[in-house]
């Protein structure tokens, strides 16, 4: 129910003129779709009737509005808003069972890498019929063409001697759907660009505190987008997306010259819904704070032994070690290490995880996720998959690239502007089925240490990424990159603060350590770039108390120290 409350005249008379205002264009934006409809039944005709048919053809249209702010030492430095409509154009060649993406195997060339839908086309921004086919003729001329290449040197190599045919289907046949979502609000309906640009000054302020901060930085992006769909087996979606990113980093010079960097995020689906400013105020001066402990922490040396990962480094290490490995389109994939490929009803994870993908929800433990919608980039409904139930694997992450005994998409087919769908992940979701609480999880790890001999152990606090490798031609390995992390002493010592780690390991060696997991559970909210681009993505995850792990010293970023001192600063 919607409520006004102490609302003036004048301010009634203003947002009756937005919503007229706004009518026009949120008319324009949906007969965009009747466009598309009308251009992809002329072109599904006419190539219908080519020596060797296009069977599929999809539109994907992206028309997005963009803000971009940035403040650096209290100064705004950046300030623009933009728009872009982009077209991606799919066409498929041949049939379901073997069409022009079909994976090469090992020692072929890649023949359809760079075909279906890797081009990218700027459409117009009016809803002029003729300008918007002539854009969508051309590139549907172009996808087809490079597609029927690709077609030609599939079927040469499918029909070389010793090559077996395939019992798996290169497209899944899914049933057509059709979802129409009513436009959402305007850029300008939700974004007071003048507000938020005395707001993200105000929040990069405090970083001329310290005069060794090598940088102080605030940025804030927000995109309003209506995606469009369409396929000629019928599917018809149009949907929205909104979302604010607020990123704050700063780095400090240690005494050793180093650079040491932290960062901030912050997620919602529309910038008034982001944390309040005294608690986004109160989180840099805690910022600030560790910067001046890292100035002075020493530089940690390669280690091996227990460690505890909080919730937030838990949720990136399951992402970067698990995640990945269960994407199904890269199961198809010789060229790929499939780690999980054949262990499927087997025991992968302790018996007291589970694990899930879950897209059908905007919030997890009452806090915002970004790794949700409602139909995938290639048209299928979002689902909830549960991956693995007490340490058991179950399934994959599906797009409509089929595996064995997988044979359906599970509505996890997604890219960013300017690729083509893949297999990715959505809300990454870990539940313990026996938490501990965190007290005991620094028992288990001290006991362990005593165990093992060692001195103390490691806590990971916060982390900024990390990045894997699944592939069989180089080593099968990830590397998480932590920017906050405790030694945790056996002698009873406080924890103490060091720097220059690095978290390293191979996925199956890492999964027979976990132990533990706590009673608690947070959230990382990113971006993973993997085959289709980048796409947002969320970790939820309880602290895991680890057996063995493994670090390595991080690549040391040195900038030459300063000739004078820098404007403005004192150190408190």
């Amino acid at each position: 129910m919607d409520r006004f409350i102490g609302l003036s005249a004048r301010r009634i008379f203003a947002s009756l003129l937005l919503l007229l205002l706004a009518l026009p264009l949120r008319a324009q934006q949906d007969s965009l779709m009747s466009i598309l409809e009308t251009e992809l039944t002329r072109s599904m005709q006419e190539l219908k009737k080519a020596a060797t048919p296009a069977y599929y053809i999809d539109y994907r249209v992206h028309d997005a509005h963009y803000a971009s702010l940035r403040a650096t030492f209290g100064s705004l430095i950046h300030s623009v808003t933009n728009r872009n409509r982009i077209l991606m154009t799919r066409v498929k060649v041949g049939d379901y069972k073997l069409d022009n993406t079909h994976p090469p195997e090992p020692g072929e060339m890649n023949y359809s890498a760079g075909y279906g839908g890797f081009g990218r086309t700027m459409l117009p921004y009016e809803n002029n019929p003729i300008a918007i086919r002539y854009s969508i003729w051309t590139a549907t001329q172009t996808e087809y063409k490079q597609a029927l290449e690709a077609y030609k040197a599939v079927k040469t190599a499918s029909e070389q001697p010793g090559n077996k045919a395939s019992t798996v289907p290169d497209f899944s046949q899914e049933q057509p759907a059709s979802f129409t979502e009513p436009p959402a609000k305007p850029l300008a309906a939700i974004f007071n660009e003048s507000l938020w640009q005395q707001k993200v000054k105000k929040y990069s302020a405090p970083f001329l505190q310290n005069k060794d901060l090598i940088d102080g930085d605030v940025s804030l992006n927000i995109v309003t987008e209506r995606k469009y769909f369409i396929s000629s087996e019928g599917t018809h979606i149009t949907q929205n997306n909104t979302a604010a990113y607020l990123n704050i980093t700063a780095s400090i010079r240690a005494t050793d010259g180093d650079i040491v960097p932290l960062h901030l995020s912050y997620y919602a689906a529309v910038p008034d819904a982001l944390p309040a400013d005294e608690k986004i105020l109160a989180d840099v001066e805690r910022m600030i704070s560790t910067l001046k402990k890292l100035q002075n922490a020493p530089l940690a040396e390669p280690y091996s032994g227990p460690a505890i990962l909080l919730a937030q480094t838990a949720g990136v290490f399951f992402h970067e070690i698990f995640g990945h490995r269960i994407e199904g389109h890269r199961l198809r994939n010789e060229f790929d290490g499939q780690t999980f490929k054949a262990k499927v009803g087997e025991s992968v994870l302790p018996k007291t995880l589970n694990v899930y993908f879950d897209p059908t929800v905007n919030t997890v433990d009452g806090k915002p996720v970004n790794g949700g919608f409602l139909y995938d980039d290639e048209g299928i409904k979002s689902q909830r998959v549960t991956v693995v139930e007490k340490g058991i694997l179950k399934n994959f992450l599906m797009s409509r690239t089929p595996l064995e005994n997988f044979a359906h998409s599970n509505g996890h087919g997604r890219a960013s502007v300017g690729a083509s769908p893949v297999s990715r992940q959505s809300n990454l979701i870990v539940e313990a089925v026996k938490p501990v609480s965190m007290s005991d999880l620094r028992k288990m790890l001290i006991k362990e240490c005593n165990r093992q001999g060692k001195s103390y152990g490691y806590l990971f606090k916060d982390v900024v990424g990390g990045f894997t490798i699944t592939d069989r031609y180089n080593p099968n390995a990830f590397n998480i990159f932590p920017t906050e992390v405790y030694r945790i002493y056996t002698d009873g010592r406080p924890d103490e603060l060091v720097r220059g780690v690095d978290l390293i390991g191979t996925p199956l060696a890492m999964f027979a350590e976990i132990q533990a997991a706590a009673n608690d559970r947070d959230i990382f909210i990113g971006f993973c770039g993997a085959e289709s681009g980048s796409v947002p993505v969320s970790a939820a995850s309880p602290s895991l108390f680890v057996r063995r792990i493994e670090t390595q010293k991080k690549p040391k970023e040195h900038v030459d120290s300063t000739l004078l001192e820098r404007p403005g600063s004192s150190n408190p």
